[in-house]
């Protein structure tokens, strides 16, 4: 029989990046069936939220003498080691252990079984798999649950149940395919499965020189990054990067947004040769409104290299090039019935009829049969779809995700930080062009933004 450690953790909150561990549990279970129990709170170095001091009953008041986590790492480390990590939603309490061990300079690393989805190998015929489910489903004894040691135990006796019924052959069977290796490519170190992180950020494929095959983003690096090398490759393509793949680096991020920001800065700084999307694009356009007097706006076409740095003039769509920026307003032009000359779309001697005023589709501003104001107002309705999202703020903004800060000016991303005190050298460099993909990600959360304290929009302010 294989050591095991059935563990539990209490915690501030669901992210691991970011929230900290309040309570530790661990059933360790020997080889010849020995078992032992643990049970330790800890300090986090923040305030518990409310909600979670009344799920768990634990207080602030009962950490505030608890050992940080610094101090029991080793005692930590000494439970776990050469055992196998048995936790119910695993993926959790592995992730906030690998961040805590983390901060430490320690690389926490351990084979992982989750009885979340031993629960469902073995019984596929039920929905839920929850804890408290499992304890109805199972009649396991519980005596006081959302506390580490007591959740451990109650993880322990799941073991025990289903080692009888369906019995150890089935649990066997359940565990060893959960814990399959993948196949990997032939000139890929094997022991990359286990060094890969299972939060989130970016990765790169190499092959046999220093430049990229490929950079993705992923929610679980090592989930994603393997799931290149499954057998049932979607595509030539896809096969044929698996077979050059030589080396795997990554950067992990405290979430998604930062993931997706990394990936789009990476692609286009490195133009790997397998990244179809996110390749840089110099053409890049959109349509803004110039006043032309007496109440006609005349669409404009501008690259969006030459936008102003904080975006605040209206504009409209953001297009690959000039013939997709065209095409659209010509359709638009159709469905709203607006003229050829006055969008810009037809060159006509001033006082002729545009061809579509011809066809009787343009309703004749361009010959003085409806006033510019008017058509004016049907442009605008027609471009309000496509409108861009203004810069909000007078300069630049943080948009915090975990122990991260990303720092964002005019829809320009000018880097991360996780100390404001790093804020100053991203200030000092020059704002980066402005980039379609980057603008796309960003106005997505910009409610998640904050404008920067003035103190800190200027570099002296942190030297």
């Amino acid at each position: 029989m294989q050591a095991l450690a059935f563990v539990d953790l209490e915690t501030t909150g669901a992210t691991a990046t970011a929230d900290r561990i309040t309570e530790i549990g661990i059933v360790e279970v020997d080889a010849d069936g020995a078992v032992r129990e643990w049970q330790q709170l800890v300090n986090p170095g923040t305030r518990i939220p409310p909600f979670i001091e009344q799920l768990t009953g634990i207080s602030n008041a009962m950490v505030a003498d608890a050992p940080p986590f610094e101090a029991v790492a080793p005692e930590v480390l000494r439970r776990l080691e050469g055992r196998l990590f048995v936790a119910h939603n695993a993926r959790f309490d592995y992730g906030f252990l690998k961040n805590e061990f983390k901060r430490l300079g320690v690389s926490f690393r351990a084979p992982v079984l989750c009885t979340v989805k031993l629960s469902r190998a073995l019984f596929p015929e039920h929905k839920r798999h929850n804890l408290d489910s499992l304890i109805e489903r199972h009649g396991l004894a519980a005596d006081a649950r959302h506390r580490a040691l007591a959740d451990a135990r109650l993880i322990h006796q799941f073991w025990q149940r289903v080692n009888t019924a369906p019995g150890a052959a089935a649990v066997e069977a359940a565990v060893r395919q959960q814990n399959a290796r993948p196949s990997l490519p032939a000139y890929l170190d094997a022991g990359i499965v286990d060094e890969l992180p299972e939060g989130p950020g970016v990765y790169l494929f190499y092959g046999e020189n220093a430049l990229p095959l490929y950079v993705g983003k992923a929610k679980d690096i090592k989930k994603r990054a393997l799931s290149h090398f499954a057998a049932d490759h979607r595509s030539g393509k896809e096969m044929d990067l698996a077979r050059q793949v030589r080396r795997i680096d990554w950067i992990e991020t405290a979430g998604e947004v930062g993931a997706l920001l990394r990936e789009a800065v990476l692609v286009k700084a490195l133009r790997p040769s397998y990244n179809r999307q996110l390749r840089k694009s110099e053409e890049t356009c959109t349509w803004t409104l110039v006043d032309e007097g007496s109440g006609w706006l005349r669409p404009q076409l501008v690259a969006t290299r030459d936008l102003a740095i904080r975006l605040q003039t209206a504009c409209y769509g953001l297009f690959k090039n000039t013939r997709e920026a065209t095409e659209v307003l010509r359709a638009l032009a159709g469905e709203y019935n607006l003229c050829d000359a006055l969008t810009g779309l037809e060159t006509v001697a001033p006082g002729k009829p545009c061809f579509g005023h011809q066809i009787r589709r343009c309703k004749g501003a361009c010959v003085g049969r409806e006033p510019l104001a008017k058509h004016t107002l049907r442009l605008v309705g027609a471009l309000a779809g496509q409108k861009l999202v203004s810069w909000p703020f007078s300069g630049p903004a943080l948009l915090r995700e975990g122990e991260e800060a990303h720092l964002v000016d005019g829809w320009r991303y000018r880097g991360t930080v996780r100390r404001d005190a790093e804020l100053a050298d991203l200030l000092a460099s020059d704002p980066p062009p402005f980039d379609r993909d980057i603008y796309k990600i960003l106005a997505k959360h910009v409610g998640r933004m904050t404008p920067l304290p003035a103190a800190l929009d200027k570099p002296e302010a942190n030297p």
